[in-house]
């Protein structure tokens, strides 16, 4: 395959952010999607529409307001320098930071169409049997939600090993930092090595591959319901 000690290091990264990535995502798309799932608020629309928001706009666009907002002239940026912090942009905890943000949405939606397909029903029960808020949550949704986890977690960690838009604007190409994989790619193209590129790209489609394959089998995904 050809392949340099950079590819591995770009290879490795890519999985470490994915990793990284996917476990913030889940803790936050929790409560979010349980949140969504049940509120009347007012804003529940707006709230949607902002989360859904990275599925519609371009991955460059998303990449450069958040190098805007968290560079040193941004709000972010300005308020993590007073206290003493280094800015983000460029850096492995920036390529998180905008890999949750644009991968935000495939780990609600799956998440908040599991809790609506429980219905009130069961929680209802269990509140009869004098479980707490809490223990309902954790004993009667949670179990009953687990193939949208399943589908959150693996969709989260399979978009991130693809993203190129986003953190190519705010993370760069800084070999060993923020050069991911889909970085990597593209250089190789660019350099007309189309061996190494080949090489790469065949790993992602094979893992891509993979990923539907488990959502088939374990996320409940094109299962006929039972008759």
């Amino acid at each position: 395959m050809n392949l340099t000690a950079a590819d591995g290091s770009a290879i490795t990264l890519t999985l470490q952010l994915a990793a990284v990535t996917t476990l913030l995502l889940m803790l936050i798309a929790t409560p979010l999607a349980w949140w969504l799932t049940h509120t009347h608020a007012r804003w529940r629309a707006a709230v949607t529409a902002l989360v859904s928001l990275p599925l519609v706009l371009p991955p460059t666009v998303l990449g450069f307001y958040l190098l805007v907002l968290l560079g040193p002239q941004g709000t972010v940026g300005q308020w993590m320098q007073q206290l003493g912090l280094a800015t983000l942009p460029f850096t492995f905890a920036g390529l998180v930071v905008g890999s949750v943000v644009f991968s935000l949405p495939f780990a609600v939606q799956p998440i908040a169409n599991a809790f609506a397909a429980i219905g009130a029903r069961p929680l209802e029960v269990a509140a009869t049997l004098r479980a707490s808020a809490w223990d309902r949550f954790w004993s009667v949704a949670v179990p009953l939600a687990r193939p949208g986890f399943i589908t959150a977690a693996v969709l989260a960690f399979a978009h991130t090993m693809g993203e190129f838009g986003v953190v190519l604007m705010l993370g760069g190409n800084i070999p060993g930092e923020t050069r991911v994989l889909s970085v990597a790619i593209y250089d190789h193209v660019e350099a007309l090595e189309y061996t190494q590129a080949h090489a790469l790209s065949a790993g992602l489609v094979l893992f891509s591959f993979v990923v539907l394959l488990m959502l088939g089998r374990y996320g409940g995904h094109w299962q006929k319901e039972a008759a």
